[in-house]
C-alpha cells in the first residue's frame, strides 16, 4: 500500500504541474478543470503521506494508548454494531502492515500503533477540508466540498477501525499482565 500512495502522489502531482504548465500557456475551461482536479488529488495523497511521517517522526508509535482522549466512548459499541465494522474490518487496506503485526510486536506496540495511527487520520480529516479555501478562488464550492468530504469520509473508517480494535487489545493487555502477577 506505501508503493501505490507514493506513486499516486506522484503521478498527481506531475499531471498537476503537466497541467498547470498548459493552462498557462494555451488557457481554456477544461485545462483549468484538470488543473484543479489533479491538484486536489496530489493535495489529498501528498498530505497524508507527510502528515504520517510528521507523526511517526514525532512519536515512533510511542503514543500513550492508556490516555483519556484514545478511551473508548459510551456510544461507540453501539455505533459499531450498527456500522457492522466486525464484518468489513479485514477488507480495509493497511499503510505498513508490519505495524500491526502480532507476529512483530508485543500487544502495547500494537495498541500504541492504534493510537498514532487513529492521530494520523484524525489530522488528515480536518486537512481535508483545507481545499475548500480553492472555492474562494475557483468557486465550484460544491465539488470542492464533496471531494472534501469524500476524502475524510474515507479517512474515518480507520478511525472507527483503530478505536474498534484498541477496546480488545486493552483487554488482552490487562489480561495479559494479570497471568504475570498471577506467576510471581
Amino acid at each position: 500500500m506505501a508503493k501505490k500512495m507514493k506513486g499516486c502522489a506522484l503521478v498527481f502531482t506531475v499531471l498537476f504541474v503537466l497541467f498547470l504548465v498548459c493552462r498557462v500557456i494555451f488557457g481554456g475551461g477544461v485545462l483549468l478543470t484538470l488543473t484543479i482536479t489533479f491538484g486536489v488529488f496530489a493535495y489529498h495523497f501528498g498530505m497524508r503521506l507527510l502528515v504520517g511521517y510528521t507523526v511517526n517522526a514525532l512519536f515512533h508509535n510511542q503514543m500513550n494508548y492508556r490516555a483519556k482522549r484514545f478511551a473508548p466512548l459510551p456510544f461507540e459499541k453501539r455505533l459499531y454494531a450498527l456500522l457492522r465494522v466486525k464484518k468489513w474490518k479485514k477488507k480495509i487496506p493497511t499503510y505498513d502492515p508490519d505495524t500491526f503485526s502480532i507476529k512483530d510486536k508485543s500487544l502495547e506496540q500494537l495498541a500504541m500503533a492504534t493510537c498514532q495511527a487513529e492521530t494520523v487520520h484524525l489530522i488528515i480529516v480536518f486537512l481535508s477540508f483545507l481545499p475548500l479555501l480553492l472555492a474562494i478562488f475557483f468557486g465550484d464550492l460544491p465539488v470542492f466540498l464533496l471531494t472534501s468530504l469524500f476524502a475524510a469520509g474515507v479517512d474515518t473508517v480507520f478511525i472507527i477501525l483503530q478505536r474498534y480494535n484498541r477496546p480488545t487489545l486493552l483487554r488482552l493487555i490487562d489480561r495479559q499482565k494479570g497471568r504475570a502477577r498471577e506467576d510471581k
